[in-house]
C-alpha cells in the first residue's frame, strides 16, 4: 500500500523558489549591519515594559503622553465593544459609517479648527489617499526632501509632475514655484501646484518653518499641506500641532494628523475644508476600499480628544522630562542633531556602531533602538529616543548612565 504526500512541506521541497534570492537579500543587509529583527514586547506600552523577555526602560514608543493604557481610553473601548461589537462590518461608503465614527470626525474638525476632517485607517493611508487624489497629471508637487515616507509614496501614486526643495530651505522652495510659475500660461505650467512638508521631522524632531512656506506659498497660488503625525498631541495648545503652534489656522489647506501616536490608538485624518472631504469621500482609494475603523477605535479616539482638552498637564510634563533629557544627552557630549522635539536622535555615524550602541544599552535594561538606511542616510544611523510625558525623573537618569557607560565604551564621546 502506497500512502500520498499531501502536506505543504513536501509540496515545497519539489518546487524551486522561485522567491529565493530575497534570501540573499536577507544576508547582505545582515553583513552591512542593515537587517533589523522585530523585538516583541510582553505587556503593556509604558515607559517600563518588557522587550524579547527583558525588563526596559522604552526610548522608542510613540505613546508621548501615555494615552495608549490611560483608564479613560480603555473603559471607552471596552463600553463600544460591549455596546456595539467589535468590527464595523463593512467599508464607509457602503454599511461601514457608523455614528462613532461622524461624532469623531466632527470633534476631529472642532479641536483642528477646520471646516471637516476625514479618518483614515492610519495617517500612512491618509497620505497616500489625499495626495494622488486631488492632483492630475496637469499639477505639480513640491516636497521637502526629508519628508516621511508615506508622503514619497503618496507623491508616487500621483500622476504629476513633482519636485523636491531642500530641506527646510524657503529660498529653495521659492526658486522651484518661480521657475513653475514663470512658464506656460497666466498661471505657468501647471494648473494647480500643492507645496508638501512634515510638520516635525519624525528622524531629527525638527520644526518646520511654516509661516514662512506659507508666505512663499501663497504669493504662488500655492496650496499648502502640512503632515503633523509629530506634532499632533505635541505643540500648540492642547496639542492641537503646527498651525496652532504658528497660530496659520486658515492658511494651510491641508493638514494630515494621526491618532496613533499622542493620542494612543490607531488611524490617521486629513482635516480642511468641507469640499475637500467630500471629494476625498467620493475618490479616495484608501477610503474606498478598506473597512473602516471598530467602534473600540474611534471611542478611544473621542477620549483621546477629552483627555487632550482637560489634561493639559500631560504636555507640560512631555516637554518637561524633553528638556531634561535632551540636556543631558548633550551635556554628557552626544551628538542630538538639530532637535526641537521630544524626538531626541543620538546621531553615530555608521549603522554597525548604531546596532551595536542600541544592543549594549539592551542588556542595561535600556531598549533604544537604531535607525539606519535607508531609513536616514548612510553615515547618520542614529538611535532616535522619545521621552513620554510619564517617564519618571528617575527612569530618565537610569537611561542616561546607561548611555553615559555605552557611548564611553564605544568611544562615542
Amino acid at each position: 500500500m502506497t500512502t500520498r504526500t499531501t502536506t505543504g512541506d513536501a509540496v515545497a521541497a519539489a518546487r524551486p523558489d522561485p522567491l529565493g534570492y530575497l534570501g540573499a537579500e536577507i544576508q547582505a543587509l545582515r553583513e552591512q549591519s542593515l537587517y533589523r529583527p522585530l523585538v516583541v514586547m510582553s505587556g503593556r506600552q509604558a515607559p517600563r515594559t518588557t522587550m524579547d523577555g527583558r525588563p526596559v526602560i522604552s526610548l522608542s514608543s510613540n505613546n508621548y503622553l501615555g494615552l495608549a493604557t490611560h483608564p479613560r481610553l480603555v473603559r471607552s473601548a471596552l463600553d463600544a465593544v460591549r455596546d456595539l461589537g467589535v468590527g464595523s462590518g463593512a467599508v464607509r461608503t457602503i454599511a461601514g459609517t457608523m455614528e462613532l465614527h461622524e461624532e469623531l470626525e466632527r470633534r476631529l474638525a472642532s479641536f483642528k479648527h477646520t471646516e471637516a476632517t476625514l479618518v483614515f485607517q492610519s495617517g500612512f493611508t491618509a497620505n497616500s489617499g489625499v495626495i494622488p487624489t486631488i492632483t492630475t497629471e496637469r499639477d505639480l508637487i513640491v516636497s521637502d526632501a526629508l519628508n516621511h515616507a508615506s508622503i514619497i509614496d503618496g507623491v508616487r501614486l500621483a500622476k504629476t509632475a513633482r519636485a523636491v526643495f531642500p530641506h527646510k530651505d524657503v529660498e529653495g522652495l521659492e526658486t522651484v514655484l518661480r521657475d513653475a510659475r514663470d512658464k506656460g500660461g497666466p498661471k505657468g505650467a501647471y494648473e494647480h501646484i500643492l507645496v508638501i512638508t512634515d510638520g516635525v521631522f519624525s528622524m531629527d524632531g525638527d520644526i518646520a518653518p511654516l509661516r514662512d512656506i506659507c508666505d512663499v506659498a501663497d504669493r504662488y497660488e500655492a496650496a499648502v499641506m502640512v503632515d503633523d503625525a509629530h506634532a499632533s498631541g505635541v505643540l500648540g495648545r492642547n496639542g492641537r500641532g503646527t498651525i496652532d503652534h504658528f497660530d496659520l489656522h486658515g492658511r494651510v489647506d491641508i493638514q494630515v494628523g494621526t491618532l496613533s501616536k499622542a493620542m494612543g490608538v490607531l488611524g490617521g485624518y486629513v482635516a480642511g475644508r468641507q469640499h475637500l472631504r467630500d471629494f476625498l469621500v467620493q475618490r479616495a482609494r484608501p477610503f474606498l476600499f478598506s473597512t473602516s475603523h471598530p467602534p473600540a477605535v474611534a471611542a478611544a479616539c473621542l477620549a483621546a480628544i477629552d483627555v487632550l482638552e482637560q489634561e493639559p498637564e500631560r504636555i507640560e510634563r512631555l516637554w518637561e522630562n524633553t528638556r531634561f533629557f535632551k540636556a543631558g544627552l548633550e551635556g554628557l557630549g552626544f551628538d542630538t542633531g538639530i532637535s526641537e522635539t521630544p524626538i531626541t536622535p543620538v546621531i553615530v555615524g555608521q549603522a554597525e556602531t548604531a546596532q551595536r550602541m542600541s544592543r549594549s544599552l539592551f542588556e542595561r535594561g535600556v531598549f533604544a533602538t537604531s535607525v539606519v538606511f535607508p531609513t536616514v542616510a548612510l553615515d547618520k544611523a542614529r538611535l532616535r529616543t522619545i521621552v513620554s510625558s510619564e517617564h519618571s525623573r528617575e527612569e530618565l537618569q537610569i537611561c542616561l548612565d546607561a548611555f553615559a557607560e555605552v557611548g564611553r565604551e564605544l568611544r562615542v564621546i
